[in-house]
């Protein structure tokens, strides 16, 4: 087989210089990547010898992919706009018959839909809070949720629409907030029992079959997957307290307001234990593919319930998630690309499975 690839990295890009368009929220854009992240994922690629290009994920996307003819694509595109834009750009490769990395077309479609996300957890008796989607605005407010509530974009990642008001105390704010979600992101307001507790993150790696193609198989347990250390944040320094807004979570580490963290958290092997099984069954149930990184949060009586998992981490070194969680165990940046794109590189047949010596059979 092959032993060196052209590799395209795929990703949409923000330009923090320019103007947005009208009629666009005002963090619209805001899980799009900076062109620096690109860039450290080209190097940490070409580390293993392959090649690499960058193509925008824009409209003329097609178009590249038919010009550069790439091996595979290394993909963290967010999409465009429309309810399942995360999934927009696995479609366009399983067209075309273009091997990618990471989840494939329904993982990416679901999860962005934190409500549709949510009913599959809970009726695979998954704990989450309870919510309730608003479509237009005016539903009856259902007497299981009790103020306060939390009020966010049902289809948006990042910490989009999120902000100091996003958490409401009364009918008339929680009226106000859920008007203001569905006219400017033009999509449906999630409303769920606002969580009080400590908030989490934990990454998963891998499946089943990873140790066979692993360039690091002592990272995998027995069932195929690896659990990072889990990462705490704590927003106790953030400019609004145990809210996690989308302005916090850009700044940069260190800066005034940002969300400080810890990890490995400390917390009881008890809870991590519990913390580390929810994250991978809800990886297991959205069938996500080789890695993820999943948000729980404690409720008022320390009881861990998901809030959200993302099956396009943010991949960039020294400040997304999954790199601190990979960092606290001393995994290099460059290791961690690369497994993701060795486990994507073998669903598609490009690589062959290790000997039962370990050794592998690429060539």
């Amino acid at each position: 087989m092959k032993r060196y690839w052209k590799i395209a990295v795929l990703a949409n890009i923000k330009d923090d210089t320019q103007p947005k368009p009208e009629g666009v929220p005002p963090d619209a854009f805001a899980d799009f990547d900076h062109i620096e992240t690109v860039e450290s994922l080209r190097a940490a690629l070409e580390t293993d010898g392959h090649s690499t290009v960058f193509i925008q994920a824009d409209s003329d996307l097609p178009y590249a992919l038919r010009n550069e003819q790439p091996d595979i694509c290394f993909n963290i595109a967010e999409g465009l706009g429309g309810d399942a834009r995360e999934a927009q750009v696995p479609a366009l490769l399983e067209l075309l018959g273009i091997p990618y990395t990471g989840s494939r077309v329904l993982a990416n479609g679901i999860s962005l839909d934190k409500t549709l996300t949510k009913r599959i957890w809970r009726d695979r008796r998954l704990p989450v809070a309870p919510f309730q989607e608003f479509l237009v605005g005016d539903e009856p407010l259902r007497t299981e949720l009790n103020f306060p509530l939390f009020v966010k974009p049902a289809r948006e990642g990042t910490g989009m629409g999120v902000d100091m008001n996003a958490l409401v105390n009364n009918e008339k704010e929680l009226r106000e907030r859920v008007a203001y979600v569905i006219n400017t992101y033009q999509q449906p307001a999630l409303v769920e029992t606002f969580l009080p507790g400590r908030e989490f993150t934990v990454g998963i790696l891998g499946r089943a079959d990873a140790k066979l193609y692993s360039r690091h198989p002592e990272w995998y347990e027995k069932d195929g997957f690896h659990r990072f250390p889990i990462l705490e944040l704590d927003a106790t320094h953030s400019d609004v307290p145990w809210i996690y807004t989308n302005e916090a979570k850009s700044k940069e580490v260190g800066e005034n307001g940002y969300l400080g963290f810890f990890c490995p958290a400390d917390v009881e092997p008890e809870l991590e234990k519990k913390l580390k099984s929810l994250a991978l069954r809800a990886h297991q149930l959205l069938y996500t593919l080789d890695v993820s990184r999943t948000d729980i949060r404690l409720d008022d009586e320390g009881n861990p319930r998901l809030i959200e998992i993302n099956t396009l981490p943010g991949l960039t070194p020294d400040y997304s998630d999954l790199c601190l969680q990979a960092k606290a165990e001393g995994i290099r940046y460059e290791d961690l690309v690369l497994e993701i794109l060795y486990l994507g590189a073998s669903r598609w047949g490009m690589l062959e499975p290790r000997d039962v010596n370990g050794a592998s059979q690429q060539k």
